[in-house]
């Protein structure tokens, strides 16, 4: 089971107390996967699809808490590819009393059930708001396993519907963008932190620690390839500093002798030749007395100016 399905299954068995937050989350949901059908038999219906057995079941279990007047019906449709999810649907054909029943949810019926509208309702609670953006995410939502990039996104065709998501995302401190796919509207978010705030905020608790354990092994994984790669950039270029050094101590070797070197580069000259690897603050630990980085540095550039000087004298 991919990470998106299993934050979605959490999602799904979240089924809200109050009245009010049921309304919110089908109406993101109707929003989200709403579209206007006709049925065998040339009636119209209100129906809502979706591959996902969890969301379906809870979409029917919001319709027959809401719409207790009204006739719900169930249908699948199998995909003959068995690598294709089945899809779900949850209809409600056009009936009596079906205009009272779903204006609370801001949908309007029009032209004997031909037609509906929908306009956001009113999010002033916060727990209506997570509801609202629970439902969203259910119906068109998807989440990137932490182990890759992170990306959370919400899609829908619905202008006003994504800026209605936008919106309630702001409301909880999340910063989403948008962005257009085709006939689609994407709004989504990149960075960790706001995954997890979004998380959160709808209550998938369990994918929330999921997403978290992943993240923390993942940053220090990555914090441990960086030095690693730091430590090898500086390994080899204190290898490469040593060799160029070596090559130029052994020139004043055959140029002058060592021998005739003041003492002070004569040691750290016969030091580098015997320990050409060691850093500059290994060197330095080596001499009598010792000395610092420093002091060892300022030995060797005394010696790479003497070089320069037999090399340009040919």
């Amino acid at each position: 089971m991919s990470f998106s399905s299993m934050a979605k299954g959490e999602m799904a068995r979240i089924m809200p107390r109050k009245h009010c937050c049921r309304v919110a989350e089908l109406t993101a949901l109707i929003g989200m996967d709403g579209t206007v059908r006709a049925l065998a038999r040339g009636e119209p219906a209100l129906v809502m699809s979706n591959q996902n057995a969890a969301v379906a079941r809870k979409i029917y279990k919001l319709c027959k808490i809401l719409f207790k007047s009204l006739t719900i019906q169930v249908a699948v449709t199998k995909r003959p590819n068995l690598k294709k999810h089945n899809i779900y649907h949850v209809l409600i054909p056009y009936q009596k009393w079906m205009v009272e029943a779903l204006r609370p949810l801001g949908l309007t019926v029009k032209g004997g059930g031909g037609e509906f509208g929908w306009q956001p309702v009113s999010l002033q609670d916060r727990c209506c708001q997570r509801a609202y953006l629970r439902g969203a995410f259910l119906g068109g939502g998807s989440v990137n396993a932490p182990e890759g990039t992170y990306h959370l996104e919400i899609i829908t065709r619905n202008h006003l519907h994504a800026r209605t998501i936008c919106e309630v995302m702001e409301a909880f401190e999340l910063n989403p963008k948008v962005s257009e796919r085709k006939q689609y509207l994407v709004v989504y978010l990149k960075e960790s932190d706001q995954i997890v705030q979004f998380l959160n905020v709808v209550g998938a608790h369990h994918a929330l620690l999921e997403f978290e354990n992943i993240r923390v092994v993942k940053d220090l994984r990555n914090h441990v390839n960086r030095l690693v790669n730091c430590e090898t950039a500086n390994l080899n270029k204190t290898v490469e500093t040593g060799v160029r050094q070596v090559a130029m101590i052994r020139l004043i070797d055959e140029r002058i002798g060592l021998e005739k070197l003041p003492a002070p580069l004569k040691e750290i000259a016969r030091l580098r030749l015997e320990f050409p690897e060691a850093s500059l603050k290994e060197l330095g630990q080596m001499l009598d007395p010792p000395v610092g980085k420093s002091g060892a540095n300022h030995r060797l550039r005394k010696l790479e100016e003497m070089a320069q000087q037999l090399r340009e004298q040919g």
